[in-house]
């Protein structure tokens, strides 16, 4: 008899709590949404996806940043193509002239050691 009480008491409660527990019509919803809109409490466009973090102002000249980034392209500390991916790839130097490079080429091609296209034939 203690179980069937139980039950009906929890079965009644159920019932009291479900009206609490209703969700919003589709009106009322969409005037929270238009108010919360007003008030600007709706992230949109770019801000929507930011932290509210401030941006980051740069301490020196244009002028001077580009400087460094031309002397240090030109020291090569700036990595380029293939490389750019590493940290520790330093350049190399060719020990043959470019002619010698280009007439190795050129007859590696023609002896049909380089391969073309898709199938690499």
């Amino acid at each position: 008899m203690n179980k069937l009480a139980l039950v009906a008491a929890l079965a009644l409660a159920t019932a009291f709590a479900a009206p609490a527990f209703a969700q919003a019509t589709r009106a009322e919803v969409k005037a929270e949404t238009a108010s919360a809109n007003k008030a600007g409490k709706i992230a949109t466009g770019e801000n929507a996806t930011k932290d509210d973090a401030p941006t980051a102002k740069s301490t020196k000249a244009r002028k001077d940043v580009k400087a460094a980034t031309a002397a240090d392209n030109k020291a090569g500390a700036i990595a380029t193509g293939e490389n750019a991916n590493k940290d520790d790839a330093p350049k190399t130097k060719s020990t043959k002239a470019r002619a010698e490079v280009k007439a190795e080429t050129a007859s590696a091609n023609k002896a049909g050691k380089i391969a073309t296209g898709e199938t690499g034939k």
